[in-house]
């Protein structure tokens, strides 16, 4: 079992009366203290980031101080330990100093002198992990910029709202379009967390079938239903420790949605067919598509687990609302596809950038990710026609000459605005900035039909 973030002080020692009488001084000044008779297996049970100090004997049965003193800085050289001696050990405690202990005390040394040195180790033990907290901060916000790619006011807010969120203990729904990466900001919740050591165990509720979704979830004991011939652990259970990422929530059945809540209020779970409660230590990211409040309100998803679910939301917001980061991002996967396949790099043309622009993007980022590696490949390709943009945009790394480029160009913007209502070619002209007689040229030339031609245009 791990050594709980509140002691302050591991105290080792396999004399039972000195370190009865060691513990209770500490106490009496406020700290809080861990006795123990041994030191083996205490490295195991400190994290690398234990705010604490530790005060150990030289002389013991099994593992002695030094030893433990080289144990624990292999894990974390800048862990504060202090080693007690005997009058004969003194030269085995410069050595240790040597080796980086922190400090030493000869017995027997007065109260005053042990509260001093321990106290003075755990200021600086803040001031190293303050340190190492804001070297890491700065990591965190580097690594995201380059996992969640783009300038736009949505996406620097959302990597703060990340950065943030990352470092409690809340779970968190994430709310997105389909292919506006959920799975990317959960494992980035994950991996800037203090859980990060732990599992990241993603499943996807919708893809699960009716019938195995509660032994996937939960897991099962022998003989919990026809074909159950061994254990199975769930899938929150293997996530034990770490973070579980469950997407598509919006499709889980209602009576899974209530072991769900349970799971979320008890932080326990209990498999089919068992009676056992098993204690989690698990962060849950949720994630969907849909109006949660919307199918609360129409029975298809339980109000109560919705607001356990919402306290702490995440919007993804869709490619479409973030402007020029749609450039970045294809820019940064065009070019990742093209190292990764050995070719050349290919900037985009002023032309081809007002395309990627103009394009609503139905598929989010998902779907800007495939277009890039197509044109990486120097494949031609044709961004998909919408509702919201009827007209199709052909996309090409080897776009040709410039008058090639200003003609495809012309071509869709003429496409573009031919898809808004227009009363007339007077209209349409005059929304395109050329002369009616210009605007019939164009048309013929490209290929493309004006339906709503009136008398006025004759």
């Amino acid at each position: 079992m791990s050594i709980d973030n509140q002691i302050q002080v591991v105290l080792i020692d396999d004399d039972p009366h000195l370190r009865q009488a060691l513990c209770q001084t500490l106490d009496l000044a406020g700290l809080k203290v861990l006795p123990l008779g041994e030191a083996s297996g205490l490295t195991a049970r400190l994290s690398r980031d234990w705010p604490g100090v530790v005060v150990s004997d030289i002389r013991m049965p099994g593992m002695d101080g030094l030893e433990l003193l080289a144990e624990l800085h292999g894990q974390d050289p800048d862990l504060p330990v202090l080693l007690i001696t005997g009058h004969g050990d003194v030269p085995l405690a410069v050595q240790a100093m040597r080796a980086g202990a922190y400090d030493f005390l000869e017995k027997p040394f007065a109260s005053d002198s042990l509260l001093d040195s321990v106290r003075r180790a755990l200021a600086l033990r803040r001031l190293v992990l303050d340190n190492r907290s804001l070297r890491l901060a700065l990591s965190d916000r580097q690594q995201l910029s380059t996992r969640l790619v783009g300038h736009s006011p949505q996406m620097l807010r959302l990597r703060e709202q990340i950065g943030a969120l990352a470092a409690t203990r809340a779970d968190v729904l994430i709310l997105g379009e389909t292919g506006a990466g959920k799975e990317v900001v959960a494992r980035a919740l994950h991996d800037l967390s203090s859980r990060r050591s732990g599992p990241f165990v993603a499943i996807n509720a919708g893809a699960l079938a009716e019938s195995v979704v509660e032994s996937e979830l939960f897991g099962h004991e022998p003989g919990a239903f026809t074909g159950a011939q061994k254990r199975r652990i769930g899938k929150f259970e293997f996530a034990n420790g770490g973070t579980l990422f469950l997407d598509e929530i919006e499709s889980m059945s209602l009576d899974v949605q209530v072991k769900l809540l349970r799971l979320l209020q008890e932080r326990v779970v209990e498999r089919l067919g068992g009676n056992q409660l098993i204690p989690l230590d698990i962060r849950i990211i949720a994630a969907t598509k849909e109006d949660l409040r919307q199918s609360a309100d129409q029975g298809r998803f339980r109000a109560d687990l919705y607001y356990r679910l919402n306290v702490a939301p995440l919007r993804i917001p869709p490619l479409r609302e973030r402007g020029e980061d749609a450039l970045m991002l294809f820019q940064h996967f065009a070019d990742e596809a093209s190292s990764r396949h050995g070719l050349p790099l290919h900037e985009l043309q002023p032309g081809q950038r007002a395309l990627l622009l103009r394009h609503s993007w139905p598929g989010n980022v998902r779907e800007l990710q495939n277009a890039a590696e197509r044109f990486a490949l120097g494949l031609e390709l044709a961004l998909d026609s919408t509702p919201d943009n009827p007209a199709s945009s052909v996309l090409t790394s080897t776009p040709g000459g410039l008058s090639e480029q200003v003609e495809q160009f012309e071509k869709s913007l003429i496409a573009a605005e031919l898809t808004r209502p227009h009363s007339s070619m007077r209209s349409l002209a005059e929304a395109l900035g050329v002369p009616r007689k210009t605007l019939h040229d164009k048309l013929r030339k490209h290929g493309l039909n004006f339906a709503n031609q009136s008398a006025d245009d004759e």
